[in-house]
C-alpha cells in the first residue's frame, strides 16, 4: 500500500492515507493508455463535414451539346465534378468516428493512468473540497496552497455547483467527477487533485 498525505485546501497536512496498489501502484502499460487517448478523441469528433455531390448542385439538367460532332469532349451535365460550380467527386459526408474499447482494456488503462499519475507525485489528495460561495478566488488559492498551478484536473465524488463555477474560468483548470473520469484528462494535466472521497469511490470501482 502506498501512503500519501491528506492536505486541506489551505495546503496544511491533516493526516494520511494509504492506497491501493493494484490501482495506484501498477507498472503503466503505455499501449492501452495510448489506445484509450485515441479513443477519447475519436469520440470528440463530429464528423459533420458534407460536400454536394453532382446529384445535389442545382442546375445541369440538360446536355450541354450534342454528344457528336461539335469537337467538344462529349458531356453529360454541367455540373459533373470536372465543371466549375459542379458537383464534388468522392467528398467527405456526415459520419460517426466512434469506436469501443472492450471494458478489460478501459479497466487497465485507468489503472495505469493513475499509477503513472502517482509515480511522477503529481497526485494530491485532500481531505474536504468545499467552498461556501462560488468565488473564483477560492479555486486559486487553494491550488495555490497545494503547489497545483497549472493545468490541474480536480475530481470530485459528487457534483458541486460552487466548486464547478468556482474553477471553470481558470485556464488549465478542469472539474470531473469520479463516474465521468477518463484517461485522456488524466494524462493531460500536470496536477491530478482528488479529494479524499472520491479516492474511495475510485477503488471501489476499480478494484
Amino acid at each position: 500500500m502506498s501512503k500519501v498525505s491528506v492536505y486541506d485546501i489551505k495546503g496544511n497536512v491533516v493526516a494520511d492515507t494509504e492506497l491501493n496498489d493494484s490501482i495506484w501502484g501498477i507498472e503503466p502499460n503505455t499501449s492501452v493508455m495510448h489506445t484509450m487517448v485515441v479513443n477519447y478523441l475519436a469520440n470528440q469528433r463530429l464528423g459533420t463535414q458534407s460536400t454536394l455531390t453532382r446529384t445535389e448542385v442545382s442546375g445541369g439538367g440538360k446536355k450541354p451539346w450534342r454528344q457528336k460532332g461539335t469537337g467538344h469532349a462529349r458531356q453529360g451535365s454541367i455540373r459533373s465534378p470536372q465543371w466549375t460550380h459542379g458537383g464534388i467527386a468522392l467528398g467527405p459526408k456526415p459520419r460517426s468516428y466512434r469506436f469501443t474499447v472492450n471494458k478489460k482494456t478501459r479497466r487497465l488503462a485507468m489503472k495505469s493512468a493513475l499509477s503513472s499519475k502517482l509515480a511522477e507525485n503529481e497526485v494530491v489528495v485532500v481531505d474536504n473540497i468545499s467552498f461556501d460561495e462560488i468565488k473564483t478566488k477560492n479555486v486559486v488559492s487553494m491550488l495555490s496552497a497545494l503547489g497545483a498551478e497549472g493545468k490541474t484536473l480536480i475530481v470530485m465524488p459528487a457534483s458541486d455547483e460552487k466548486v464547478i463555477k468556482s474553477a471553470r474560468n481558470i485556464p488549465g483548470v478542469k472539474t470531473t467527477l469520479v463516474n465521468t473520469l477518463n484517461v485522456y484528462d488524466i494524462l493531460n494535466c500536470n496536477k491530478f487533485v482528488v479529494a479524499a472521497d472520491a479516492v474511495t469511490k475510485i477503488e471501489e470501482v476499480y478494484c
